[in-house]
């Protein structure tokens, strides 16, 4: 029985199929919190900018 659950787990660590499902869930989970964090504050900065040009053009 030992042997058996020992070389299961070891052909498991040897495997290497599920590599390519993490790291495009590390991918995705990146992209969400770049969404999340970054886009916030560029729109902040963006709107910005567009008040302070639409404030010094002329009426």
């Amino acid at each position: 029985m030992r042997k058996v659950i020992l070389t299961r787990v070891i052909a498991f660590a040897q495997n290497d199929r599920g590599v390519t499902l993490v790291e495009y869930g590390i991918a995705i989970t990146v992209a969400i919190l770049v969404g999340t964090f970054a886009l916030p504050n560029l729109a902040t900065s963006i709107g910005g900018a567009m008040g302070a040009v639409g404030a010094s053009l002329p009426n």
